[in-house]
């Protein structure tokens, strides 16, 4: 893409501000940091742009207090940009013990995506965030055809980011743009644990 230009046009018929404007499916994923940083960073354009920002969180618990959260809530406050909707499903499954069991918070992502598919519907956002959603998918607890379905099938202009690790293939192979973020270094790798500031 030298200067931001496709290499390519598809013969699609459309137009180049119909294929600006498409809405797109995109995937952050991979071993390295920043997946969640990243999407909510898109989450701050959209906001700027006064898009209706729908933020679905499936892996961080309802009880963490997240930086990136304060300021979208904030700033969808401020009546200047966006408004902004966050939501989390579960209790932080995945890298501690929560009360419940798996069943438990395999239905409370299974509502979640529920709700997405009730949203998308209705289109209630332009862009959606669902964080930490590869898991829930890889974990079995939502069926990736229904996801890479619904995602297809969404009605208007709605963008969609999902992040986390291990992306199925077949949602990456439906995804229009896919970023894998690889890990290089990482202070965990010495015995560091994450810190305020850098990891929320």
């Amino acid at each position: 893409m030298p200067q931001g230009k496709p290499v390519s046009v598809p013969e699609d018929g459309l137009t180049t501000r119909q294929r600006r404007t498409r809405p797109l499916l995109m995937v952050h994923t991979g071993p390295g940091k920043g997946k969640s940083t990243a999407a909510f960073g898109l989450a701050m354009r959209a906001w700027n742009q006064g898009w209706p920002i729908g933020v679905f969180q499936f892996v961080k618990s309802a009880k963490w207090r997240v930086g990136e959260e304060r300021a979208l809530r904030v700033l969808g406050e401020s009546g200047e940009g966006g408004p902004v909707a966050w939501h989390k499903m579960g209790e932080g499954w995945s890298w501690i013990q929560r009360p419940g069991s798996e069943a438990d918070h395999a239905a409370d992502a299974r509502e979640g995506w529920e709700q997405i598919k009730r949203d998308l519907a209705a289109e209630a956002f332009r862009l959606y965030v669902l964080d930490e959603f590869t898991y829930p998918m890889k974990w079995g607890w939502i069926d990736v055809g229904d996801v890479v379905a619904a995602l297809a099938a969404r009605p208007g202009g709605q963008h969609v980011v999902i992040t986390g690790r291990d992306a199925h293939p077949d949602l990456v192979a439906a995804a229009d743009l896919v970023t894998e973020m690889g890990k290089v270094k990482h202070p965990m790798d010495a015995g560091q644990k994450g810190q305020k500031g850098i990891e929320w």
